[in-house]
């Protein structure tokens, strides 16, 4: 048991690292790099080379180089995304980020399928149930993993607090924040940047990520066990190639079901890429300066992290459908909150309150639509979870990529119509499955784990593309 644990708590501590580092690096994004919206194209590149990656990439690796040498290599790709922010330009950030959301999809799965592994190696040594001690396993790695949300913004925001002259932002600035923001905000933000948080202090930051990225290259390699499969080798040999997983992606969309998903899962990518991209720079880089980021995505990592483990508990008593509302109703008050709202220094707690809503509607799009889709096509998973990455950072594709030619309340007006459209669409799916849950039993509003494995995995290959 001592072994195993070892390599797992090697695993969390090098992924707490690794995302301390990029969660961090990725809340700035919008605000550091404002020119010619550089930032937001970049987290959109990424995205946009994750969909690539997980269609094809995961399987060749592992199966070539094992998941350690998979996850120390992937690793390596988001160090090189922190190297190209030292000297931020289109030649140094395209690039880099393209070689991140490459890395990202192989990253997950490795990790993924190393604790699988690890899990069912033990169990039956141990005599346990394989389930429960995979079970086990992520509950030690998420418990870990997810404060590298926190650290990483309090790194940034503790680092950009030691400014010798923050900027002071006057009222016709503060005309320029929030909903109806000017298009020439970015040069304001540049002169935040550039006045108020000087290079050394940017470079000092990236330099901690960096250090802390290099770090946890360093622990995978020397700490982690390159793990030994034998019969369980039969599950990572039978992973599908890459055709016939594009195949089957796309054969998935015959579902009527799957389709009527889509927006609900596009949902997912268009709110985190808005509170990522636009809510840090034009709400709060805009009105209270870059330093005050870090704090508030901390706001919104804590109510996630919560939130998540909450309503995971009560779902089981509420079933889907209420957690689903809960979530609309809050986004909703939000974003009706931030069209109406100027936002002003002298209201700093609304800075907090806000993305700690937005944290808690997250928590239910990213918990209970993965476990809607581990429900709903319980004989089709591989199919429908990539569906799911597909549609999911294609939301963030998009939501970065128009991020610079509109403003704020026209991206709000896009983000509130694309909620509204998944929620009717997402109510059909529940209509079809109340009609066939008449003649089976199965298909009830409670959570179920058909496959606990299998989502367990699942679930872990999308947090590559969540902001943690």
């Amino acid at each position: 048991m001592e072994k195993y644990l070892k390599n797992i708590l090697v695993i969390s501590f090098g992924f707490l690292f690794l995302f301390t580092a990029y969660g961090g690096l990725q809340s700035l994004q919008s605000s550091l790099h404002s020119e010619e919206g550089l930032g937001v194209a970049s987290l959109s590149i990424i995205y946009a080379a994750l969909i690539l990656s997980s269609m094809f990439l995961p399987s060749i690796l592992i199966k070539k180089f094992g998941c350690k040498w998979t996850i120390a290599g992937s690793m390596c790709c988001y160090v090189a995304y922190s190297l190209g922010n030292f000297y931020a330009s289109w030649y140094t950030l395209v690039p880099t980020s393209a070689i991140l959301g490459l890395g990202g999809a192989p990253l997950w799965s490795a990790k993924c399928t190393y604790l699988t592994i690890a899990g069912n190696l033990y169990a039956e040594k141990a005599g346990k149930i394989g389930s429960d001690v995979i079970n086990q396993y992520f509950g030690i790695f998420f418990l870990i993993f997810q404060s590298s949300g926190v650290w990483g913004n309090l790194i940034s925001s503790l680092v950009f607090d030691q400014a010798p002259n923050k900027v002071e932002i006057s009222e016709a600035d503060l005309a320029c924040c929030g909903a109806k923001d000017c298009m020439t905000t970015n040069a304001m933000n540049k002169s935040e940047t550039s006045t108020g948080s000087t290079d050394t202090l940017i470079y000092t930051l990236l330099g901690i990520y960096t250090a802390s990225g290099v770090l946890a290259v360093c622990i995978i390699i020397i700490f982690l066990d390159q793990i030994r499969v034998n019969e369980p080798q039969d599950e990572v040999q039978k992973t599908p190639s890459f055709w016939s997983t594009f195949l089957a992606t796309f054969q998935h969309l015959k579902d009527k079901r799957q389709c009527l998903l889509i927006p609900l899962t596009m949902y997912s990518g268009f709110e985190q890429g808005f509170l990522a991209g636009d809510y840090t720079k034009s709400y709060v880089t805009c009105a209270l300066g870059i330093h005050f980021v870090g704090y508030v995505m901390i706001c919104f990592s804590a109510a996630n992290s919560l939130s998540s483990m909450l309503f995971g508990k009560i779902s089981q008593f509420t079933g889907r459908k209420a957690l689903f509302a809960l979530a609309a109703a809050l986004n909703l008050g939000c974003i009706v909150a931030l069209l109406l709202w100027k936002p002003h220094p002298n209201q700093l707690a609304v800075f907090f309150i806000l993305p700690a809503l937005w944290g808690m509607a997250d928590a239910v799009w990213q918990t209970q639509t993965n476990a809607l889709y581990g429900v709903l096509f319980e004989k089709h998973k591989e199919a429908a979870f990539a569906n799911y990455r597909l549609w999911e950072s294609l939301g963030f594709v998009i939501a970065f990529g128009y991020s610079t030619f509109l403003q704020v309340y026209i991206k709000l007006y896009i983000v509130l119509a694309v909620l509204v459209v998944a929620m009717v669409l997402y109510g059909m799916v529940e209509y079809l499955e109340s009609k066939t849950s008449l003649g089976t039993p199965n298909s009830a509003n409670t959570q179920p784990a058909p496959d606990s494995e299998s989502v367990s995995c699942e679930q872990t290959q999308l947090q590559s593309i969540k902001a943690t």
